[in-house]
């Protein structure tokens, strides 16, 4: 494995980066995404509810969709629509990074309240959803909808690693295969969100074990939660193999070569996938201590019949094969 320390160093040489097969944004678009994902297909990930449908349409667990807001002449009976529901998440259908979703998880009177416990008003989340419509947060600047999802009771497991929000994992999938892993937390600082760019932090996961690695936040390696003081040696992902199973699936759900799957663990259905991405982020190489080029080339190397495998199947073949090769280092 690499050093993650090394990884952590803002200068480094081509010829170090390489070595140590780290992938490059350049290389990650001409080489992966623009080889692999054909454009007509991005529609399908870049909108949460063409994904949520799709992913329905396969036998994908997701989050329950409670609602659908496209426009202002639904606003009228948005007021009576939200009387339904106790918590739930508003999002942009084409956001990214995080950006606009909000977590209400509890009610009180009038009041909504936030994951952080911050009280709002009915006109406040109005604003919100208004700003979405006008496409504040989604991709482009473009007028966008709004999906309101069932919360998503996360799995007790991870109480002491996460804070004021639902920690999710990141799997890249390439070709079919599951190849890199992390668990990204929420923090205070992230305001619960698990976007690390905001401040969560990325826990690099085994994807042999599901156990965890390197723990990063703001690219700097950390061993417990800022918030909770919880280690992050102890930690080891329940659900391991359906994960990757679930991970695997989405290559035929999507018909994308690479592509990251963010997956959820709730404590009444298990893994459900909360969204996918066709141009994942590359910070999961610092959290891992390790690049993602030498397993990309891996996965670019298995013949057409290790392609042609179920998805449960290649899930078990890429945990044997990195298996072997931690054996032989």
């Amino acid at each position: 494995m690499a050093d993650a320390s090394l990884l952590n160093k803002k200068v480094m040489s081509p010829w170090l980066l390489q070595r140590m097969g780290v992938l490059g944004m350049n290389s990650r678009n001409i080489n992966y995404v623009s080889r692999y994902n054909q454009r007509h297909l991005y529609p399908l990930v870049d909108d949460k509810l063409q994904t949520k449908q799709a992913a329905q349409a396969a036998g994908i667990a997701v989050p329950e969709l409670l609602g659908v807001i496209e426009g202002q002449w639904q606003m009228k009976n948005f007021a009576s629509e939200l009387e339904q529901w106790q918590q739930f998440v508003i999002k942009p259908t084409r956001g990214s990074g995080g950006k606009g979703i909000m977590v209400i998880t509890d009610r009180d009177f009038e009041y909504f309240i936030k994951s952080n416990g911050r009280k709002l008003q009915l006109n406040e989340l109005r604003r919100h959803i208004n700003n979405i419509l006008s496409g504040l947060y989604s991709l482009g600047g473009k007028p966008d909808n709004v999906m309101i999802e069932a919360l998503i009771n996360y799995d007790e497991v991870f109480n002491e690693y996460t804070y004021e929000g639902v920690p999710d994992i990141r799997v890249i999938v390439f070709r079919g295969f599951p190849v890199m892993a992390m668990l990204r937390c929420s923090t205070h600082s992230s305001d619960g969100r698990a976007n690390l760019h905001q401040g969560a932090i990325g826990v690099g996961i085994d994807i042999v074990t599901g156990r965890s690695l390197v723990a990063v936040q703001h690219n700097r390696p950390v061993t417990v939660h800022p918030d909770t003081g919880k280690a992050f040696a102890e930690l080891t992902i329940p659900y391991w193999d359906t994960i990757l199973e679930l991970a695997a699936g989405c290559f035929e759900m999507t018909g994308l070569g690479y592509l990251g799957c963010d997956i959820v663990l709730d404590k009444h259905k298990g893994p459900v996938i909360l969204e996918l991405n066709a141009r994942p982020g590359l910070a999961i190489q610092i959290a891992n201590g390790e690049g993602l080029a030498t397993r990309l080339q891996w996965a670019e190397q298995r013949s057409a019949e290790e392609l042609e495998m179920p998805a449960a199947d290649r899930a078990q073949f890429v945990k044997a094969a990195f298996a072997a090769s931690h054996a032989a280092d």
